[in-house]
């Protein structure tokens, strides 16, 4: 929408003065003789709107003096473009039109559902699997008109890895290798630290597909030790019968090099990948799923922090199944990770015939 011309918000100079004004502003050519002693509501109104300054209230005003005086005339005395207000006046047509309270109440709901935590592009997707397509320009629109904010990731701290231990890390084996397009071929983990109301701290290790995005295990400790990433892949295991060399990829942590976790990883076949020392990006999607998790769980709260250890092995749990079974996830065309992670187990079982 346009909001005012070269003219809106003082560029123009409204003083015309010269001989037989005495410095005192000049109405325009034509517009005293035309509406006689309206005129002069006409100059005050004009004065009150260039005091506030906002190019909405002299739309309004326009749309209500049109009957009496041409739309150019208005915009050229109040100092907008014509075409301005053309926009402004369709845009009002289209919110009071009979299609846009139905997409709009759809809107509200889609938001409400999901807690702030879709923007402009999911809540697209997610209207139109409902039937209604919207542009994001006029969704955008909506949410300003109806104060829907959504929240924005925000990077975390601090950090968990500690590559010092002197354990023998094993190599990177995703390295010049391409994505992995079938499910449960490469899991991806990570540690994060959970921020607690009494100034402690909980750690929550989990593993994600890397293929559907899902969440496949996940676990929530006091503290973290090796049994809180071998706890976590067990469950994994337990959940997702793990294919034949499986890669289980993580940063360089000890809690990744210790001998339970290795042990555990060679019952099942599976195969220890880990990063380069000193680059974060080898574990890039571990990264990006805390940083969704602590903004779109802790950014809802009053204090961004978990009451106890009990409140956030609560909240991660309740969290993980909405992003699994519920969020829309851009990467996978806008698929729920537990959509696509059964898409991809029964193409895998097309491939493979028993």
């Amino acid at each position: 929408m346009a909001k005012g011309g070269p003219y809106a918000g003082g560029g123009r100079p409204w003083r015309r003065t010269g001989p037989g004004h005495g410095g005192r502003v000049a109405p325009a050519a034509g517009l005293g003789a035309a509406a006689g002693a309206g005129a002069r509501y006409f100059k005050k109104s004009h004065c009150h709107l260039l005091r506030d300054g906002q190019p909405m209230s002299r739309y309004r005003f326009i749309e209500a003096q049109r009957a009496h005086y041409s739309v150019r005339l208005l915009c050229h005395v109040l100092g907008v473009p014509a075409s301005g207000y053309y926009a402004w006046q369709q845009a009002t047509k289209q919110v009071d039109s009979s299609e846009s309270p139905a997409w709009e109440e759809a809107l509200v709901k889609v938001f409400g559902r999901h807690q702030r935590r879709y923007g402009t592009r999911r809540l697209q997707v997610a209207l139109r699997r409902k039937g209604y397509r919207v542009g994001r320009q006029r969704l955008r629109a909506a949410m300003r008109r109806r104060g829907l904010h959504a929240l924005q990731p925000k990077a975390f701290t601090p950090r968990t890895t500690d590559s010092t231990h002197g354990l023998r890390c094993a190599p990177n084996r995703l390295l010049d290798q391409p994505k992995p397009t079938q499910a449960n071929r490469v899991w991806v983990s990570d540690i994060t630290y959970l921020p607690l109301a009494n100034g402690e701290w909980a750690y929550l290790c989990a593993y994600q597909d890397m293929a559907s995005k899902q969440v496949v295990g996940w676990q929530v400790g006091a503290s973290m030790p090796e049994k809180l990433i071998t706890s976590a892949l067990q469950r994994a295991f337990w959940s997702q019968p793990p294919t034949p060399d499986l890669i289980v990829h993580s940063d360089r942590g000890g809690q990744y090099c210790g001998n339970a976790y290795r042990q555990l990883l060679r019952d099942h076949e599976a195969l220890r990948s880990q990063s380069r020392r000193g680059d974060c990006y080898d574990n890039a999607q571990a990264e990006s799923l805390w940083s969704r998790l602590k903004t779109e769980v802790l950014e809802l709260r009053e204090r961004p922090v978990f009451a106890d250890l009990a409140d956030a092995q609560h909240s991660v749990a309740d969290y993980f199944d909405y992003y699994n079974h519920e969020r829309l996830h851009s990467s996978i065309d806008y698929q729920t990770p537990y959509h696509t992670h059964q898409q991809l187990l029964q193409l895998n079982a097309l491939k493979c015939p028993a």
